[in-house]
């Protein structure tokens, strides 16, 4: 049967390099066996993949665009080749799926498909096997306040069932990853490592994540950016002013004024001492000072008086 190689691909005889890829790429997911079933798919797959063989070699497409398919299947003399044509005689080697895996490579859209390494069987589908990914396996990562305030770099070791070559067995491989923590990373971050987990003839490997989870601190907690730390003080310093003294956790020390009257709900803010800003380090959240009052467990009568007339 005579194919016209142009018209298999629905294109026009001046179409570029980049009509044929795309015209094949399109026309060849649209008739491959595995997602169109109707009949003389198989066919016209095969054909497709003949006409992109032919197109989208130069020296082919330049014998055929000359002397047509008798031409380019019967031979031309050696003298008619001096331009670049193809004066062998051409045969396809009627692998469609080759040409279809060699076309898309690694970006081959069945790729979550697992088909044996034999030919496609037109006429009688081969079986298929669609690959789900296994569910994401999750790993809390514990950091310090320091640490996310820095910045830092953990090594992480990662085990995996890897395939060997044979796809039938299976090893287990260690593998150390590098984790770059960024200066203000905020407690239930998630770092991704796609598709590290372990591997079998009929899965995706599933996803490995990491959770930021934040230590606790002897000294602050944190409310998103900012930095909460709590000033233990007596009702006399409360009553009459104090200073309170606060060592950031870059090793700076802070002698904080308080001259009003504070109460347990008093906050005293000190702006731009809190945690960086992940998406931008140079700015920094707030401190905020809270207050826990110490009252005296017991008043002499002559302190109840003094105190009396002192708040009149």
């Amino acid at each position: 049967m005579t194919l016209d190689y142009y018209e298999t691909l629905e294109l026009n005889r001046d179409a570029t390099d980049a009509d044929i890829k795309k015209a094949y790429r399109r026309l060849a997911l649209k008739f491959h066996p595995s997602s169109n079933r109707k009949p003389g798919s198989s066919e016209k797959f095969t054909q497709l993949s003949e006409a992109y063989d032919v197109l989208s070699d130069p020296k082919k497409k330049a014998t055929y665009d000359k002397f047509g398919e008798e031409g380019l299947k019967g031979g031309i003399p050696p003298e008619f080749g001096s331009d670049g044509a193809w004066s062998s005689k051409y045969t396809y080697h009627g692998r469609p799926d080759k040409t279809f895996r060699q076309f898309f490579g690694g970006d081959n859209p069945f790729a979550d498909f697992h088909t044996n390494e034999a030919p496609l069987r037109f006429g009688g589908l081969q079986h298929v096997v669609v690959k789900i990914q296994d569910p994401p396996v999750e790993r809390d990562l514990h950091l310090s306040l320091e640490e996310l305030f820095h910045g830092c770099t953990k090594q992480i070791k990662i085990c995996r069932r890897e395939l060997t070559e044979d796809t039938q067995s299976s090893i287990i491989r260690q593998k150390i990853q590098s984790i770059d923590i960024n200066p203000g990373l905020k407690e239930g971050t998630k770092i991704i490592f796609f598709k590290e987990g372990d591997q079998g003839p009929n899965n995706i490997p599933a996803d490995i994540v990491f959770i930021v989870r934040q230590k606790n601190h002897p000294l602050f907690k944190r409310q998103d950016n900012d930095l909460i730390y709590k000033a233990h003080v007596s009702l006399e310093m409360a009553l009459t002013g104090f200073s309170v003294d606060v060592e950031t956790l870059d090793g700076r020390l802070l002698t904080i004024p308080i001259n009003d009257i504070v109460h347990p709900m008093s906050r005293k803010l000190v702006s731009g001492e809190g945690m960086p800003l992940s998406q931008d380090p140079s700015q920094k959240g707030n401190l905020i000072i809270t207050f826990h009052i110490h009252f005296p467990e017991r008043l002499s009568p002559e302190q109840r008086y003094l105190i009396k007339k002192a708040l009149k």
